[in-house]
């Protein structure tokens, strides 16, 4: 498996009290499938992705990536993890305004230490795959949310990740345009072979994922799987 969670343990101290955000959690992720992950706000789902992406360490038990047990690297080894294996989708998509769409995604490759010049062809093919040919040079005022969210997702892919993380990525769209970028993660992690994890509190934007997951109060459980809503199957595309 890319991706594996297995009897995790997270808490936090609150006052004279503790509360577990994570109790004895349990997913695992392989290449090519994307995993959706519901619950209500507080249930725990964001401290899910935040051990997933090695942003918090566990009390307990074992977190794999890429085959590799990561829960006892150091920060700077956690860091060069994620530079070199995760992708993070976060919520707002927080594109500096002065940057065009395909300047947001040669400043990943120029933090990963590869030269931007030579990155061009790859930010460019990933634009494209996302459905922004022709925007690259678009600044975010010039984007529309889906659009944002669409540099949002190729940055994400910009350095050749295995795993990809995506909280809630449809928060700031209405419907249809929420339900294409679902269809565009499943896509995407099809095609370049990702094992994807995705938050989401919309219960109509679950098309496409091989598995779903509900969480409640720190539990995870497996759902019944869901079909494709009618308006955004694998392959459409969003003007």
């Amino acid at each position: 498996m890319s991706l594996s969670l297995t009897d995790i343990v997270l808490t936090y101290p609150d006052g004279e009290r503790t509360l577990t955000a994570l109790d004895r959690v349990s997913l695992a992720v392989g290449a090519g499938e994307l995993a959706a992950v519901t619950g209500p706000s507080g249930s725990g789902k964001s401290s899910l992705l935040a051990v997933a992406a090695t942003l918090i360490a566990p009390d307990s038990g074992e977190v794999r990536i890429a085959g590799r047990e990561v829960t006892g690297l150091s920060p700077a080894e956690r860091s060069r993890l994620r530079r070199d294996h995760l992708g993070i989708v976060f919520q707002q998509p927080n594109l500096p305004a002065s940057l065009t769409a395909l300047d947001q995604l040669l400043v990943m490759a120029h933090l990963s230490g590869r030269s931007p010049r030579k990155a061009v062809p790859r930010a460019r093919e990933l634009l494209d795959a996302v459905g922004l040919s022709g925007k690259e040079h678009r600044r975010p005022h010039r984007l529309s949310g889906g659009e944002r969210q669409r540099v949002n997702i190729a940055r994400a892919l910009m350095n050749g990740p295995e795993i990809l993380l995506v909280d809630e990525p449809t928060s700031a769209l209405d419907h249809e345009r929420g339900a294409r970028i679902v269809a565009l993660l499943a896509d995407l992690t099809a095609e370049h072979g990702l094992a994807t994890v995705m938050v989401t509190h919309d219960l109509g934007h679950l098309g496409g994922a091989r598995a779903v997951f509900s969480m409640d109060d720190g539990r995870l459980a497996r759902r019944a799987p869901a079909a494709w809503p009618d308006a955004a199957r694998p392959g459409d595309r969003v003007g």
